[in-house]
């Protein structure tokens, strides 16, 4: 038999007993979690059995309510490390397939006329990356994060001022591969 408490605001809760409760105010109609502080330090509690005649009533403390309403909470946030596992695959394609796209563009000669196409597919590229993860606490601290996010920010601001048919000065461009390079290996790494 599943413990349950009702009211309009939480829907399903695990309780401390094996009775189906619900929750009355004076009126006999549920109250809004929002309503609790304001009650008195004892909730009326009708218990019903689902199977069987027997019921009783008795005096449930706030505290044993929301102990309730936490342990549903916690028991309810158990799917959160697949969630955040999925997060993390997600950040590492990403992260991986702007590093390849870097790397290709700034590998294109001069002269090649794709040049212009994938400068402007590598700034948009990047600023939908910078976008979905500058603000995610759990990457904006990560090496790989840090590092692409410099060298995303340093080509950008190269082509930006100098347009997209100027090179990139060597002493740059060896530091932007070198970035790459430990991004890559902190990426490796889930850092």
């Amino acid at each position: 038999m599943a413990s349950v408490i009702q009211s309009s605001a939480l829907s399903s809760v695990q309780c401390i007993c094996n009775h189906s409760l619900r929750i009355q105010n004076g009126a006999g109609a549920a109250p809004p979690v929002a309503a609790f502080p304001n009650t008195a330090s004892k909730a009326r509690v009708v218990c019903a059995v689902r199977e069987g005649a027997e019921s009783h009533s008795g005096d449930v403390s706030r505290r044993e309510v929301m102990l309730a309403g936490m342990t549903a909470l916690i028991g309810g946030l158990s799917v959160v490390p697949a969630a955040f596992a999925g997060f993390e695959e997600d950040y590492k394609k990403e992260t991986q397939a702007v590093i390849d796209q870097v790397k290709g563009t700034l590998n294109l000669e001069k002269t090649d006329p794709k040049k212009t196409d994938a400068v402007a597919a590598l700034r948009q590229t990047s600023n939908d990356w910078v976008a979905k993860y500058r603000r995610e606490k759990a990457v904006a601290g990560r090496p790989s994060f840090s590092n692409m996010y410099s060298v995303l920010n340093a080509i950008s601001g190269h082509y930006i001022s100098f347009g997209p048919n100027v090179a990139i000065p060597g002493k740059r461009k060896d530091r932007i591969f070198e970035e790459i390079n430990v991004a890559e290996k902190a990426l490796s790494r889930g850092r």
